[in-house]
């Protein structure tokens, strides 16, 4: 392919549908967990330049780490940051009393392990021996709480969320790739109308990095460490990997998994604590609501990470346009938006009579969002559904 025809490529492949994909996915990405990674920074004693930083690292990693492949593969590939990894470091920085400089340390020891599970093949070995019921299942029962999180907002802000809920309705029926978007529009001319957009937030200025020094300390690569790597593997790249093959893609799972712990290696010294694969923004991307078209999806997942790398480079001023969205107004447009994805997911559970009870163990338990052991529901989850399978089978009776 020539350089001349690269653009050309793009632009006939791209689509409002796909477009407003990528921002809806950055929306709620960013909007839905933010706020545990600044509460994982401060319990460091990150200074408001180092939370920036952050923001940059993480920001950029994403970014880069879901457009460049997304282009490369003409595939769909969506990177996040580690939620529940977050949630891990602010429980543990404040139980531990570690130092930025410590958990920097942990950071890059989380993604060295995380490269090593990439390079190895070990993960995707792993994923294979699930079955695609049980993957259908954890991957609704990951995207469900967003549903249902979309319409307990009615309780509290309900002309907004039934006006969102009318307008996917007419779209689903009238005009099914704009659906997103006319939810969107609908959402957002209320929320303008009502005055809800809180735009005082909004500082436009260029995030200059600040580079921390590790130092390395035993106790807080085993308390901070080794506990981010296992959530980001069990609880992240786990349904991330479920949300791709449900989605029916086929991608070098290896390769990418060995991209997000280099990546991790690279930008932890500026605050990039731990990079994966995503579930929630990939079932958004990778979606029928993206393009009807699977071999067009790419470009939602390019321009979530176009929005991504902005978000790095002006982080301040887009975190805040971002922050700046009524919470009912961003679970509507999730839930809305995984609508299609949750019932498909749903659907290939259920398909296999043979395997429909273990499949709805680990829709269950993942839906409960149960945490065991600093592990999450992800995981549980898959375990809960193979140990139904092992059961089913070995007590099975004789035909």
């Amino acid at each position: 392919m020539t350089s001349s025809s690269v653009p050309r490529r793009l632009w006939s492949d791209a689509s409002p549908s796909a477009l407003a994909a990528g921002f809806v996915a950055v929306l709620v990405g960013f909007t839905s967990s933010v706020a545990i990674v600044f509460q994982a920074a401060a319990a460091l004693g990150a200074t408001p330049a180092q939370l920036a930083s952050w923001m940059w690292a993480l920001g950029l990693g994403m970014g880069l780490c879901s457009l460049v492949p997304s282009w490369w593969l003409r595939k769909p590939v969506m990177v996040a940051w580690s939620t529940p990894g977050a949630a891990v470091l602010a429980a543990g920085a404040a139980a531990g009393g570690f130092t930025l400089a410590e958990a920097t340390g942990a950071f890059l020891f989380a993604g060295a392990l995380m490269l090593l599970a990439g390079a190895t093949g070990a993960f995707e070995r792993l994923m294979d021996r699930i079955p695609m019921a049980l993957a259908a299942a954890l991957l609704a029962g990951v995207l469900a709480r967003f549903g249902l999180q979309a319409f307990d907002a009615a309780s509290a802000e309900p002309v907004l969320v039934i006006a969102m809920l009318v307008a996917y309705l007419l779209g689903r029926r009238w005009a099914p790739r704009y659906a997103v978007i006319l939810v969107l529009g609908v959402g957002l001319a209320l929320c303008v109308a009502q005055g809800r957009l809180h735009l005082e937030r909004v500082d436009a200025a260029f995030v200059v990095p600040e580079f921390v020094a590790p130092e390395w300390r035993w106790a807080a690569l085993v308390s901070l460490g080794i506990p981010l790597f296992l959530v980001t593997m069990a609880s992240q790249n786990l349904p991330g990997v479920a949300a791709i093959r449900a989605a029916g893609y086929t991608l070098p799972i290896s390769r990418l998994i060995t991209m997000t712990g280099a990546a991790t290696l690279l930008l932890a010294p500026f605050g990039a604590f731990a990079l994966n694969l995503s579930a929630i923004t990939a079932a958004i991307a990778m979606g029928r609501e993206a393009h009807e078209d699977p071999d067009r999806r790419y470009v939602a997942a390019m321009a979530c990470g176009a929005i991504y790398v902005v978000i790095g480079l002006f982080g301040g001023a887009v975190a805040g346009l971002l922050l700046a969205f009524p919470k009912a107004f961003v679970a509507a447009i999730a839930g809305l938006a995984l609508l299609g994805t949750i019932g498909g997911s749903l659907a290939a559970a259920l398909h296999d009579e043979s395997r429909r009870e273990a499949a709805l163990i680990t829709f269950l338990v993942t839906l409960s969002g149960v945490t065991l052991g600093g592990i999450g529901s992800a995981f549980w989850g898959v375990v809960a559904g193979a140990l139904a399978l092992l059961a089913a089978r070995a007590f099975r009776r004789p035909g």
